[in-house]
């Protein structure tokens, strides 16, 4: 994407298409009201549009014919969004509609806007740091309450903070560094001990923010599981168990599911992308044998594996042989049909198959709540922590990765018993340019292009 011009007034439909009450047509920058006012005709004229008050009236095209009926609402810089002037038309929704205002504002010499460009200015004019500009985005893709906690969290700008009390440490740290190296007279001998200590705090936060990014990726994400095991052990029914409808077609011949069934389960908070796959045996035509091979390709990707057996029968050497296979997988072991006699010998399973066990039944939900708090001790270690900050973005974690293994370095050298701090400095800027990046102090046009091109036009 090219860099945007920031001068010009742009404008964007800012609701998602379709039917529906309302429609938004949003404008941003100097002209923003001036295109208003010659499109616009309020029932009862102002003297002057006051802003954040909501006026009734029409919107004419170029030769003064009515389009639709709107409220109009204008919004004075600098107390908006971008900082700019802002104008809404909230009119009826629908493609027709919302193209015809669109259109003739445009002609009026509004520019159409880029994807993500309101934010964008929004961060320009430093309203937003680029972790509460990337904040956005996330509260609009929250699948979750637990993910909106987060997102808003970071939208309100608790990460940004965190990220900057870091580096005002390390650039305190800094200052002392360098002015040891200008003027060493007049500074003296720089304590190496005295600098570690004041690195420590700022270390351990990167490492604690650092550790929150599997939850946050999972929350941002969703934690892909699969359901596996050989034919008519019940992974359909167990899909359509904690889905609570009936989404998979479950029969008592073997082998009903042919392709990877995916389908999203809200388990507290956590987006879980379920999988149900085409039992593991010996295909017996060509379309089961591409049915396994989908299922094999989904264990490889698997967050967790729901690995089901039939508790109802002896233990199968089938299905040792694909558990021995996946003895380096996350896997959940989930003995079914417990509503039947068991047959299985659960110690010789646990024996050969050293993996947490969980009894259900599919077909009644004994035994479900077991399963699902068994899901959230194996992903988050018992539960989500949306109420602090944590990492969700994989950009932000890299960076953090990067300024961890500079401060780590610059660490190192200052235990040397004469510490070369020219090497320390050039360490601890290595990490304000990382941690920079997160916020936004040390940005090029690259990575904001990377960033707001994955918003959508009018945000």
């Amino acid at each position: 994407m090219t860099w945007p011009e920031t001068g010009d007034t742009i404008v964007a439909i800012s609701t998602p298409p379709g039917e529906g009450g309302i429609g938004i047509v949003r404008l941003s920058g100097p002209e923003a009201l001036a295109i208003a006012r010659r499109l616009f005709r309020p029932r009862q004229p102002p003297p002057e549009f006051e802003s954040r008050r909501l006026y009734l009236g029409d919107f004419l095209n170029s030769q003064g014919q009515v389009l639709d009926e709107v409220l109009l609402v204008y919004m004075k810089a600098p107390h908006t969004y971008t900082r700019e002037d802002v104008v809404e038309v909230h009119c009826h929704s629908g493609y027709a509609v919302l193209k015809a205002v669109l259109g003739e504002i445009l002609a009026q010499g509004a520019r159409l806007a880029r994807p993500g460009e309101f934010t964008l200015r929004a961060f320009l004019s430093g309203r937003l740091d680029l972790a509460q500009a990337e904040a956005v985005l996330e509260v609009v893709q929250a699948k979750t309450e637990a993910a909106l906690r987060v997102a808003t969290a970071h939208l309100t700008g608790g990460l940004g903070r965190r990220f900057k009390g870091v580096r005002e440490v390390l650039l305190g740290v800094l200052a002392q560094v360098e002015a040891a190296l200008d003027f060493p007279e007049e500074a003296g001998d720089l304590p190496g001990t005295g600098l570690l200590r004041e690195l420590s705090a700022p270390a351990r936060e990167l490492e604690d923010l650092r550790r929150t990014y599997r939850q946050g990726r999972y929350l941002r994400e969703g934690i892909r599981v699969v359901l596996a095991g050989r034919p008519n052990v019940g992974k359909s029914s167990l899909l359509n168990r904690l889905l609570q409808e009936e989404r998979a077609i479950v029969t008592d011949i073997p082998g009903t599911t042919r392709d990877v069934i995916e389908e999203t389960f809200n388990l507290g908070g956590l987006p879980l992308r379920l999988c149900d796959t085409a039992g593991l045996r010996a295909a017996r035509d060509r379309v089961e044998e591409l049915g396994v091979a989908r299922s094999r390709e989904q264990l490889a990707q698997a967050d967790l594996i729901l690995y089901l057996v039939d508790g109802s029968e002896p233990l199968n050497p089938e299905d040792l042989r694909v558990l021995r296979e996946l003895a380096e997988r996350p896997v959940l072991l989930v003995v079914n049909k417990r509503d039947l006699s068991l047959a299985l010998d659960l110690k010789e399973l646990a024996r050969q198959v050293p993996r947490r066990q969980v009894e259900i039944s599919a077909l009644t939900g004994q035994g479900l709540e077991h399963l699902e708090q068994a899901i959230l001790d194996l992903v988050l270690g018992g539960g989500i922590q949306a109420e602090t900050e944590i990492i969700t973005q994989a950009r932000h974690h890299d960076l953090l990765l990067q300024a961890e293994a500079a401060l780590g370095r610059a660490q190192e050298l200052l235990k040397e018993s004469a510490p070369p701090y020219e090497l320390v400095a050039l360490e601890l800027k290595e990490a304000l340019q990382a941690l920079g990046e997160i916020t936004g102090e040390e940005v090029g046009e690259t990575v904001l292009d990377q960033i707001f091109s994955r918003f959508c036009i009018g945000k």
